[in-house]
């Protein structure tokens, strides 16, 4: 069996199709792929923070991370969002079991180093991944919301991509963005042509070509980072196209996969 942990990024939840769900658990009965889910939660925290009237500061436009601010984050991603996708799971028969980045110790975590005076912003130090190997060999599927802590109890708010990212490399596991498009494409003769594979110098060269624009780029950076952690595969999918999934685990033309220019 082979670990496939699924990124969901907040701003699909309230949209992806119930059959996307549904396609997680097909995966799940079928036990040559162990999926994971871990997702992320901003625009509910943000429609949050308004409503509680917590007021926000930017730094290079990143939000600070308050003490305040931790209790709506916790409240959005482990308690509402996390237990949507759970529901959602369990509505097709999947045995789902929502857990944050704490519980277990499952994500033990320090303050972020990517840019300073965030606050309780933080980063994957070490997976603890007992938990979810004993949750996997009961046959359940882990809904992960990215928060983590440190060996005092501190809590930090984790970037979703980066949370899926340590787990991925913890587990050895394919890794899976779920997003709005199918795939990195270029425009030829005013046809989208997609790419299916592409090698991290290939990527890189597309973006400067001016082949990957727009949107397109922080999905594409974020794939990139993932393998500069280590990890050997890591896909763009959408969340909108029926059966993505399955056929990804299946082998087939669909999405984008990237793979270190060594391992193609």
């Amino acid at each position: 069996m082979k670990y496939l942990v699924i990124k969901i990024g907040g701003s699909l939840l309230a949209s992806l199709p119930e059959t996307f769900y549904e396609d997680v658990v097909k995966i799940q009965t079928e036990k040559e792929w162990v999926p994971i889910i871990v997702h992320g939660g901003g625009p509910l925290i943000s429609s949050l923070l308004t409503q509680f009237k917590i007021p926000s500061q930017f730094v290079k436009g990143l939000r600070v991370t308050t003490e305040e601010m931790l209790d709506i984050v916790e409240m959005a991603l482990s308690g509402s969002i996390n237990k949507q996708i759970t529901r959602n799971l369990t509505k097709y028969k999947g045995k789902a079991v929502g857990v944050s980045g704490i519980d277990g110790f499952l994500l033990e975590a320090k303050p972020s180093t990517k840019a300073l005076n965030l606050g309780y912003v933080g980063e994957v130090s070490r997976v603890h991944a007992e938990l979810l190997m004993q949750l996997t060999d009961l046959s359940m599927i882990p809904v992960i919301s990215p928060l983590g802590m440190d060996a005092l109890g501190q809590r930090y708010n984790i970037n979703a991509d980066d949370a899926a990212t340590a787990i991925a490399k913890r587990l050895n596991a394919t890794l899976c963005l779920i997003t709005d498009v199918k795939g990195v494409y270029e425009e030829i003769n005013q046809e989208k042509v997609y790419y299916h594979h592409l090698s991290k110098q290939k990527a890189l060269q597309m973006i400067d070509d001016g082949l990957i624009h727009g949107g397109m780029i922080p999905k594409v950076q974020g794939a990139l980072e993932a393998l500069k952690s280590g990890i050997s595969q890591v896909a763009i999918l959408s969340g909108f196209q029926q059966h993505s999934l399955i056929e990804f685990t299946q082998c087939k033309r669909i999405g984008t996969t990237f793979q270190l220019e060594e391992e193609q």
